[in-house]
């Protein structure tokens, strides 16, 4: 498919369509609880258009059809799953940021408009709301394509059972210093405004370079709930990776894991109080695993896997999930 392609050819829809049909009716017996796509924004962005994961491929906005085709394919595997079987449960998985400008400059404001619109709006509008957000094409000078695919988005905001989000990080940005934000010759996750860039607000990071900053999690629940108030949410992706080494007596002391799940199943809790439809939640990951492009170099997991031998040992953070989990089911 990626020969012919791949996610810029609308044919890739369809076969998606019918891998995921197929899928649905080869293990349905034993799942009842589907996800069509986990993270759509890295496949066509960091697939398409900055290269940074397979495919590899750096088209700029080009990375706009593949964002496009991503959300058809989802909109097509929800009617065929659910024309074969009424009673499972359907939905997406988008990877959501919370994004605040550096400052409350008007052009600081909007950077952060469009570092939102691609991240975040550009995929919940049009699932959940049946739009595209008109500025986000028009920053990357796409309106005249999507118009003449104006008709898919029925099929893509075809309804949903819940929506899954995997929170990780939240993104302070600030403007270029000259105001302009278009810099097409740049390779960037950011067609049309490739010239938008990161602020550190000095708040601790993980290995990955994201920082912590847990409220934010709450954030991501409010910004879906919004567009969506009677969808159930799940957090279906939430943790940190870390450099562990077990220590001589073979314990994985991973302190600062730990802290990242306290502090976002305490953000967890907060989302809860304040009424947002928070319905579970899931840390990533169960076990050390091969990450994207960064292969075996980012620990995820709460068990640590020694990859030469295969032996699996339960790091603190995992000692502290099970006691956490514990305590939750008594308290419940």
């Amino acid at each position: 498919m990626e020969d012919r392609g791949g996610w810029l050819n609308r044919d890739t829809s369809a076969a998606f369509r019918d891998y995921a049909a197929a899928t649905h009716e080869a293990l349905g017996d034993v799942i009842s609880h589907w996800i069509t796509l986990n993270e759509p924004w890295c496949s066509a962005f960091l697939g398409y258009a900055s290269g940074v994961h397979a495919p590899g491929r750096t088209e700029g906005a080009e990375a706009m059809k593949a964002a496009h085709h991503l959300l058809l394919g989802h909109g097509m595997a929800i009617q065929a799953m659910r024309a074969s079987r009424q009673t499972d449960s359907l939905g997406l998985t988008l990877n959501l940021y919370s994004v605040r400008p550096a400052s409350d400059s008007e052009i600081d404001r909007e950077a952060a408009r469009r570092a939102d619109g691609l991240a975040n709006r550009l995929f919940l509008e049009p699932v959940l709301l049946g739009k595209y957000p008109e500025d986000v094409l028009q920053d990357t000078g796409s309106i005249e394509w999507f118009a003449d695919h104006a008709e898919d988005i029925d099929t893509i905001s075809t309804p949903i059972d819940f929506l899954g989000i995997n929170y990780y990080s939240r993104h302070t940005v600030a403007a270029p210093a000259d105001g302009v934000f278009a810099d097409p010759s740049m390779v960037s996750v950011s067609p049309g405004s490739e010239r938008i860039h990161l602020v550190d607000t000095g708040a601790p990071k993980t290995q990955m370079g994201w920082e912590i900053h847990p409220d934010g999690l709450i954030d991501v629940i409010a910004m879906a709930h919004a567009r969506a108030p009677r969808l159930p949410i799940f957090i279906t992706e939430n943790g940190a990776a870390y450099p562990d080494q077990p220590d001589p007596d073979g314990t994985i002391a991973d302190e600062e894991r730990r802290r990242f799940f306290e502090l976002h199943t305490t953000a967890c809790a907060d989302a809860l109080a304040l009424g947002l439809p928070l319905k579970g939640y899931f840390a990533w990951s169960l076990m050390d695993n091969f990450e994207w492009a960064f292969g075996f170099s980012r620990r995820f997991g709460l068990v640590y896997v020694d990859y030469a031998t295969q032996q699996r040992r339960v790091k603190a953070s995992g000692l502290w999930f099970r006691d956490f989990l514990s305590r939750t089911q008594r308290s419940a």
